[in-house]
């Protein structure tokens, strides 16, 4: 009965951690809406593109830490399941879930939030390192190399799933879950860029 009750706070404490959209905050300051600008995403990208260096850097530091905390909380339930020497934290994949949830789908912002991308690549480094830096090295290859962030972001999510049923990694069938419901997430909040992207209008990257 404790875990049952720990499960389901684990991820409405990430959603609401993840509700705190960083870059509507910072838009805020700097008096603009961040989501009527640009792309409309209230994301690192956007962020970037709309209002500087300065304030994606703050973006960066505070979507990268509600991941974090989410996690950590999730993690301090102490809620785990496995199979033989396989063994989650379902407390951390539920609380990093809702926390990327809370980022495209914010409670306190009307539910129109960001992409969930860096929410997630830092849950995902709190769940397994080296999947989470294939992941990493994926984004930035692709990125480097087409200058399309939203093509890294979603190869990357595919990357994810593929590794996440690789059995040497030794994760349950609640990671693959988690990682094929993210994957799903960020094709679907991606869905206009693969528009574009097909159609060859999609905005590059300028480094």
């Amino acid at each position: 009965m404790i875990d049952l009750i720990k499960l389901f706070i684990a991820p409405v404490a990430g959603y609401l951690l993840g509700s705190i959209c960083t870059a509507v905050l910072v838009g805020k300051i700097y008096g603009k809406d961040i989501r009527e600008f640009g792309s409309g995403s209230a994301g690192l990208t956007n962020t970037l593109r709309v209002l500087g260096k300065p304030a994606a850097l703050i973006v960066l530091i505070g979507d990268i830490l509600k991941g974090v905390v989410a996690c950590l909380v999730g993690l301090y339930l102490g809620v785990y399941a496995g199979s033989g020497a396989t063994v989650d934290s379902v407390g951390m994949l539920l609380a990093g879930a809702g926390a990327i949830v809370g980022h495209n789908w914010p409670v306190f912002f009307g539910f129109k939030g960001g992409k969930g991308v860096l929410t997630a690549a830092a849950v995902l480094f709190m769940l397994d390192q080296i999947i989470a830096l294939s992941c990493l090295v994926t984004f930035v290859l692709i990125v480097v190399a087409m200058r399309f962030v939203s093509l890294g972001s979603i190869c990357a999510a595919l990357m994810l799933v593929a590794l996440s049923f690789i059995p040497a990694f030794g994760h349950t069938i609640y990671f693959q879950i988690f990682a094929l419901v993210m994957a799903f997430i960020v094709v679907i909040k991606h869905r206009a860029n693969i528009g574009r992207l097909l159609s060859g209008a999609e905005n590059k990257l300028s480094f």
